[in-house]
């Protein structure tokens, strides 16, 4: 490839990247503590050394840019950036190194680790600098051009109180699936099939929540014992879908995720992604320089104020974005708005969001990046949800976030499995995780759907390994079995791991379905994790985020057990979706209303009688039955309905049958069963009472007349 070097314009620095216009490629880069920076264009995306260094030749005030005439799409490129070498002062430039466009629109493939891209000689890290070329060994930025075919594309903007989120994998969806054809598994196209979608729609999900999809590098340490960073939670490109997903074609990763993204809009489905904006794959001050380390480390990541050759960690993997720089914000606010309108996702999960609103003072819910996202006409419309904590001081910022935000609810996760497990006092909490965790959220005008309520995710247990083990088992993570939560709140009922005996067989099969039932029925938002619909194992393993196999890959070859799991899951969800009562957009309040003073929430003892102080103190209370009733003030009534509906759920986490006397909300009628965890099928009681069997849930639908 031949390259005009008189032809170098000054271009724009607006936007950022690389945008082709027809006639040329601008480049556009930030850096305010570089001293010149050059473009690198190279033959092919494999060309070991640059055709062509160029200085760009303007800067506007910390933006470089310039435009090349006849450069064009698919052109594969970097930079090498000029700038002092002072760790000690925060700087670490290095013109060896090539460095990763922070905006760049696709990668044409994995980072292969090699010393050169250390940007430290390596016997002295904190005073010289390396002189080793790192281009060999660092994957080339492409230019992208976008042409999709985005025509008839309908986001389904499922309304939050109709929400049901899945959190999946694209690889381990797909890999073991019969029904994705085998060029397709792993990939984002295989994601999209027909077998994954209709499995999903059956399932009543609304919208899918993905694990990183961002490009990733993963890290040293894991490829030296034959491992990967599966999850993905180590991002270096803000704005290129992981090439792992792609089906091989170098580029087409851009192009197979908006396929993906519109097939799954067809069948009515919302796509999330889970982001990476509180770290980089770039480590710690030990680690490879690929991008913003070499670009402007000082403005990128948030610096010891006693030792600005070393990191602040917020997050564990060894350094932090600091959210304080306006840039830096930027970059991740651009990074959002490129994904929602040229990608057409549908929202985002932020990995260990308290970082994202650390100020120079600490987690702030007025900080910068929030007060954007709010007042953002597109960000503002996208479904937002925190991870609500960090390793950082005063990380831990559960029901704090700001209006409009969801949160992951790790105390309804913990208070669920205590309850099911059998612990004692564990009653009244539960009632507060049930009725939408008004203590978390109201305080400050928040609604139950702030909480995105869930019993496992990605890490840790899967829900049958939860029900199967009590210690976890990472043997083949490496680390000695020294990695990994040691309180997983689990219980294997006798046996640790597989069993054939049936009793521990039955009550470890209605556990799974009390805790599914539960997180179905509670008031907010559901999030599933992927395979616990099928009995999905990880053998064990609590922290499978360097697994990529069988341990983490979805096995689709169902048994008898596994299918009838799978009927009581979609049963389940049925449920969710089909009673208004149990997706309030509004806390209960326990007070009278309407001409007949009926309350919107009642608590019973299984006598009938109403919950009184020394029964919710009573560490020996394990069963309790929870009264709804709705008028659809608080709710979005179903359509051709007067809008009133009764529900009544009835726990029995203890170790006895027990006998629930059955309220009478209206003078004439009858209480349905409606879902059950010891046995299928509806039927209508016509007694006062019903028995619910040690570790059950059933769930009553009033039916007048």
């Amino acid at each position: 490839m031949a390259f005009d070097l008189m032809r170098v314009l000054p271009g724009s620095p607006e936007p950022l990247g690389a945008h082709w216009d027809g006639e040329g490629v601008n480049f556009a880069v930030y850096s305010e503590h570089a001293t010149s920076i050059e473009l690198c264009l190279f033959d092919r995306p494999d060309a070991p050394r640059e055709a062509l260094r160029v200085a760009l030749p303007e800067r506007t005030g910390f933006v470089w840019h310039g435009f090349l005439p006849g450069v064009g799409p698919g052109q594969a490129y970097g930079y090498r950036a000029h700038g002092p070498y002072a760790p000690e002062q925060g700087h670490r430039f290095n013109p060896a190194k090539l460095l990763l466009d922070p905006y760049a629109r696709a990668i044409a493939g994995p980072v292969a680790w090699h010393d050169a891209q250390l940007g430290y000689a390596v016997l002295s890290p904190a005073s010289a600098p390396s002189d080793f070329d790192s281009a060999p060994f660092v994957p080339k930025c492409l230019v992208y051009a976008d042409a999709y075919p985005w025509d008839g594309d309908c986001p389904p903007r499922t309304p939050l109180e109709d929400t049901l989120l899945y959190e999946c994998h694209v690889k381990g969806m797909t890999m073991r699936h019969p029904g994705v054809p085998p060029e397709l598994r792993g990939t984002y196209l295989g994601l999209a099939s027909d077998p994954i979608l209709e499995h999903l729609q059956r399932l009543g999900v609304t919208a899918v929540e993905l694990l990183p999809i961002h490009q990733i590098a993963g890290e040293r340490a894991l490829v030296e014992r034959g491992l990967v960073n599966y999850w993905g939670y180590n991002s270096i490109g803000y704005f290129a879908p992981d090439v792992r997903f792609a089906t091989g074609c170098t580029g087409a990763q851009v192009t197979e995720f908006k396929t993906m993204v519109k097939r799954f809009h067809r069948a009515g489905i919302e796509v999330l992604l889970d982001v990476v904006y509180n770290h980089t794959g770039e480590g710690n001050h030990l680690g490879p320089t690929l991008s913003l380390r070499g670009l402007d480390n000082a403005t990128y990541y948030r610096l010891a104020a006693d030792d600005p050759a070393t990191y602040v960690d917020c997050t564990g993997v060894g350094n932090t974005l600091n959210m304080a720089h306006p840039h830096a914000v930027r970059l991740v606010v651009d990074s959002l708005r490129y994904w929602v309108t040229e990608m057409h996702v549908d929202g985002f999960r932020f990995d260990l969001a308290p970082t994202l609103g650390r100020e120079d003072d600490g987690f702030d819910r007025r900080a910068a990046f929030f007060q954007v996202l709010a007042h953002d006409p597109v960000l503002s419309r996208v479904k937002l949800i925190a991870e609500p904590w960090d390793l950082g001081f005063d990380g831990y910022q559960t029901g704090r976030f700001p209006a409009g935000w969801l949160e992951w609810n790790d105390k309804y996760r913990d208070s669920l499995r205590r309850f099911w497990r059998g612990d004692a006092g564990s009653v009244p909490e539960l009632a507060s995780r049930l009725s939408g965790s008004s203590d978390l959220f109201q305080w400050a005008d928040r609604t139950p759907l702030a909480s995105v309520n869930f019993v496992t995710c990605h890490d840790g247990y899967t829900l049958r390994d939860l029900v199967t083990y009590e210690l976890k088992h990472n043997e083949a993570n490496g680390e000695g079995n020294r990695d990994g939560n040691d309180n997983n709140l689990s219980r294997n009922w006798g046996v640790e791991g597989p069993t054939a005996v049936p009793a521990i067989a039955r009550v470890r099969a209605r556990t799974t379905r009390n805790l599914i039932a539960s997180l179905l029925l509670s008031q907010g938002v559901p999030m599933l994790s992927h395979g616990d619909e099928i009995g999905r194992t990880q053998r064990g393993n609590n922290n499978a985020y360097c697994q990529d196999g069988e341990i983490t890959w979805l096995d689709w070859e169902l048994d008898a057990e596994r299918r009838e799991l799978l009927a009581f899951v979609r049963a389940a969800a049925a449920a969710f979706h089909a009673h208004p009562a149990l997706r309030r957009r509004r806390f209960f309040t326990g007070r009278p209303h309407g001409e007949d003073g009926t309350r919107d929430i009642v608590w019973l003892r299984p006598d009938g009688e109403e919950m009184r102080d020394a029964d919710w103190a009573d560490p020996a209370t394990h069963a309790l039955a929870m009264l709804m009733h709705d008028d659809g003030t608080g709710t979005v009534a179903p359509r051709g309905s007067e809008g009133r509906e009764d529900l009544l759920l009835l726990l029995n986490g203890g170790t006895r049958s027990r006998a629930f006397t059955l309220p009478a909300p209206t003078p004439h009628g009858r209480w349905r069963e409606i879902l059950s965890t010891s046995h299928t099928g509806e039927r209508l009681l016509r007694a006062s009472s019903t028995l619910v069997v040690a570790h059950a849930l059933v769930l009553l639908k009033y039916v007048p007349g």
